[in-house]
Protein backbone atom coordinates (compact mmCIF):
# COMPACT_ATOMS: atom_id res chain seq x y z
CA UNK A 1 0.00 0.00 0.00
CA UNK A 2 2.93 2.17 0.86
CA UNK A 3 4.65 1.50 -2.52
CA UNK A 4 1.10 2.62 -4.51
CA UNK A 5 0.54 5.50 -3.19
CA UNK A 6 3.77 7.21 -2.78
CA UNK A 7 4.22 5.75 -6.19
CA UNK A 8 0.93 7.94 -7.08
CA UNK A 9 2.52 11.11 -5.67
CA UNK A 10 5.70 10.53 -7.65
CA UNK A 11 3.76 10.49 -10.82
CA UNK A 12 1.42 13.65 -9.67
CA UNK A 13 4.96 15.28 -9.39
CA UNK A 14 6.90 14.30 -12.31
CA UNK A 15 4.12 14.69 -14.79
CA UNK A 16 3.12 18.27 -13.10
CA UNK A 17 7.26 18.93 -13.42
CA UNK A 18 7.86 17.63 -17.27
CA UNK A 19 4.53 19.83 -18.50
CA UNK A 20 5.91 22.68 -16.41
CA UNK A 21 9.30 22.10 -18.25
CA UNK A 22 7.95 21.18 -21.50
CA UNK A 23 5.50 23.15 -22.44
CA UNK A 24 7.41 24.74 -25.38
CA UNK A 25 8.32 21.51 -26.45
CA UNK A 26 4.86 20.56 -26.32
CA UNK A 27 3.30 23.61 -28.11
CA UNK A 28 6.10 23.74 -30.76
CA UNK A 29 5.28 20.13 -31.41
CA UNK A 30 1.54 20.82 -31.67
CA UNK A 31 1.79 23.79 -34.42
CA UNK A 32 4.20 22.09 -36.71
CA UNK A 33 2.03 19.03 -37.05
CA UNK A 34 -0.67 21.50 -37.47
CA UNK A 35 1.38 23.20 -40.67
CA UNK A 36 2.70 20.44 -41.70
CA UNK A 37 -0.31 17.61 -41.43
CA UNK A 38 -3.01 19.73 -40.65
CA UNK A 39 -5.86 18.44 -38.11
CA UNK A 40 -6.38 16.20 -35.76
CA UNK A 41 -2.81 17.03 -34.02
CA UNK A 42 -3.42 14.05 -31.47
CA UNK A 43 -4.20 10.51 -32.29
CA UNK A 44 -6.15 8.66 -29.02
CA UNK A 45 -6.07 4.82 -29.31
CA UNK A 46 -8.03 2.97 -26.78
CA UNK A 47 -5.32 0.24 -24.92
CA UNK A 48 -5.39 -2.23 -22.03
CA UNK A 49 -4.64 -0.83 -18.89
CA UNK A 50 -4.26 -2.06 -15.72
CA UNK A 51 -6.33 -5.34 -15.23
CA UNK A 52 -6.74 -4.91 -19.06
CA UNK A 53 -9.59 -2.17 -18.30
CA UNK A 54 -10.01 0.07 -21.92
CA UNK A 55 -8.46 3.72 -21.54
CA UNK A 56 -7.77 6.29 -24.10
CA UNK A 57 -4.32 6.75 -25.08
CA UNK A 58 -2.96 9.89 -26.33
CA UNK A 59 -0.47 10.71 -28.95
CA UNK A 60 0.65 13.50 -31.07
CA UNK A 61 0.07 12.54 -34.33
CA UNK A 62 2.80 11.27 -36.36
CA UNK A 63 0.63 9.60 -39.47
CA UNK A 64 -1.17 10.68 -42.65
CA UNK A 65 -4.70 10.61 -41.73
CA UNK A 66 -5.73 9.51 -45.24
CA UNK A 67 -4.78 5.38 -45.42
CA UNK A 68 -4.35 5.66 -49.44
CA UNK A 69 -4.58 2.75 -51.42
CA UNK A 70 -3.58 0.03 -49.32
CA UNK A 71 -0.19 1.94 -47.30
CA UNK A 72 1.11 0.60 -44.42
CA UNK A 73 1.67 2.48 -41.18
CA UNK A 74 5.04 2.43 -41.73
CA UNK A 75 4.29 4.22 -45.08
CA UNK A 76 2.30 6.34 -43.77
CA UNK A 77 4.30 8.41 -40.89
CA UNK A 78 5.92 11.60 -41.97
CA UNK A 79 9.36 12.98 -42.30
CA UNK A 80 8.18 14.68 -38.96
CA UNK A 81 6.24 11.85 -37.11
CA UNK A 82 9.61 10.13 -37.48
CA UNK A 83 11.54 12.08 -35.74
CA UNK A 84 8.94 12.30 -32.95
CA UNK A 85 8.64 9.05 -32.87
CA UNK A 86 12.46 8.72 -32.73
CA UNK A 87 13.01 11.46 -29.60
CA UNK A 88 9.89 10.26 -28.12
CA UNK A 89 8.16 13.28 -28.56
CA UNK A 90 4.59 12.04 -29.72
CA UNK A 91 4.60 10.24 -26.25
CA UNK A 92 4.32 14.04 -24.42
CA UNK A 93 0.49 14.14 -24.21
CA UNK A 94 0.78 10.52 -22.24
CA UNK A 95 1.72 12.79 -19.01
CA UNK A 96 -2.24 13.91 -19.36
CA UNK A 97 -3.35 10.06 -18.66
CA UNK A 98 -1.07 9.90 -15.92
CA UNK A 99 -2.49 13.23 -14.34
CA UNK A 100 -6.03 11.46 -14.85
CA UNK A 101 -4.61 8.08 -12.92
CA UNK A 102 -4.65 6.16 -16.22
CA UNK A 103 -1.14 5.34 -16.48
CA UNK A 104 2.06 5.83 -14.31
CA UNK A 105 5.29 7.40 -15.32
CA UNK A 106 7.27 3.58 -14.97
CA UNK A 107 5.17 0.48 -15.77
CA UNK A 108 4.52 -1.85 -18.63
CA UNK A 109 3.80 -0.23 -21.80
CA UNK A 110 0.29 -0.24 -22.98
CA UNK A 111 -0.25 -2.11 -25.80
CA UNK A 112 -3.37 -2.76 -28.04
CA UNK A 113 -6.34 -4.34 -27.35
CA UNK A 114 -6.60 -7.03 -29.73
CA UNK A 115 -3.23 -8.73 -28.51
CA UNK A 116 -4.87 -9.23 -24.98
CA UNK A 117 -6.24 -12.74 -26.05
CA UNK A 118 -2.31 -13.82 -27.36
CA UNK A 119 -0.55 -13.56 -23.66
CA UNK A 120 0.28 -16.76 -21.39
CA UNK A 121 -0.26 -17.09 -17.93
CA UNK A 122 2.96 -15.34 -16.96
CA UNK A 123 2.87 -12.33 -19.13
CA UNK A 124 -0.41 -11.55 -17.83
CA UNK A 125 1.22 -10.06 -14.69
CA UNK A 126 2.09 -7.13 -16.83
CA UNK A 127 -1.43 -6.07 -16.41
CA UNK A 128 -1.55 -6.52 -12.46
CA UNK A 129 0.39 -2.94 -12.79
CA UNK A 130 -0.70 0.87 -14.74
CA UNK A 131 0.65 0.69 -17.83
CA UNK A 132 3.43 3.39 -18.59
CA UNK A 133 5.29 6.02 -20.12
CA UNK A 134 8.66 4.16 -19.67
CA UNK A 135 9.81 0.81 -18.21
CA UNK A 136 12.42 -1.87 -18.08
CA UNK A 137 11.86 -2.40 -21.83
CA UNK A 138 12.55 1.15 -23.23
CA UNK A 139 15.57 1.35 -21.25
CA UNK A 140 17.28 -1.94 -21.85
CA UNK A 141 16.79 -1.81 -25.39
CA UNK A 142 13.12 -0.42 -27.20
CA UNK A 143 13.10 -1.36 -30.53
CA UNK A 144 15.85 -3.69 -30.47
CA UNK A 145 14.29 -5.95 -28.47
CA UNK A 146 12.10 -8.85 -29.55
CA UNK A 147 8.50 -8.89 -28.73
CA UNK A 148 9.33 -11.36 -26.41
CA UNK A 149 11.86 -10.06 -24.89
CA UNK A 150 10.00 -6.91 -23.90
CA UNK A 151 6.93 -8.82 -22.58
CA UNK A 152 10.14 -10.56 -20.27
CA UNK A 153 11.01 -7.39 -19.06
CA UNK A 154 7.40 -5.92 -18.23
CA UNK A 155 7.14 -9.38 -16.14
CA UNK A 156 10.31 -8.85 -14.43
CA UNK A 157 9.49 -5.26 -13.64
CA UNK A 158 6.23 -6.11 -12.31
CA UNK A 159 7.43 -8.97 -10.10
CA UNK A 160 10.78 -6.62 -8.40
CA UNK A 161 8.42 -3.06 -8.34
CA UNK A 162 9.68 -1.07 -5.97
CA UNK A 163 10.60 2.89 -5.93
CA UNK A 164 14.24 2.39 -6.26
CA UNK A 165 13.72 0.56 -9.11
CA UNK A 166 11.02 3.23 -10.85
CA UNK A 167 13.19 6.01 -10.04
CA UNK A 168 16.26 4.40 -11.58
CA UNK A 169 14.45 3.69 -14.92
CA UNK A 170 13.28 7.22 -14.58
CA UNK A 171 16.70 8.97 -14.32
CA UNK A 172 17.87 6.85 -17.64
CA UNK A 173 15.20 7.56 -19.84
CA UNK A 174 16.16 11.13 -20.87
CA UNK A 175 19.76 9.39 -21.69
CA UNK A 176 18.14 6.89 -23.80
CA UNK A 177 15.43 9.07 -25.83
CA UNK A 178 17.48 11.82 -26.42
CA UNK A 179 20.29 9.69 -27.91
CA UNK A 180 17.56 7.64 -29.73
CA UNK A 181 19.23 4.69 -28.70
CA UNK A 182 16.94 1.23 -29.65
CA UNK A 183 14.90 3.08 -32.05
CA UNK A 184 13.82 1.66 -35.36
CA UNK A 185 11.11 3.08 -37.72
CA UNK A 186 9.78 -0.38 -38.12
CA UNK A 187 8.59 -0.92 -34.12
CA UNK A 188 9.23 -4.45 -32.57
CA UNK A 189 11.20 -7.00 -34.44
CA UNK A 190 8.59 -9.56 -34.07
CA UNK A 191 4.82 -10.43 -32.32
CA UNK A 192 3.03 -12.69 -31.30
CA UNK A 193 2.90 -16.17 -33.59
CA UNK A 194 -0.52 -14.84 -34.90
CA UNK A 195 1.17 -11.76 -36.62
CA UNK A 196 4.35 -13.79 -38.06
Amino acid sequence: MFYEKTKRLLDVACACILLVLLWPVILLTMMLIFVKMGRPIFFVHQRSGWQKRPFNMFKFRTMHADRGQGLTDGQRITPLGLTLRQYSIDELPQLLNVLMGQMSMVGPRPLLREYDDFYSELQNQRFLMKPGMTGLAQILGRNNLTWDEKLQLDVEYVQRRSLWQDLKIIAKTPVVVCHAQGFRPSGELKKFNSEK
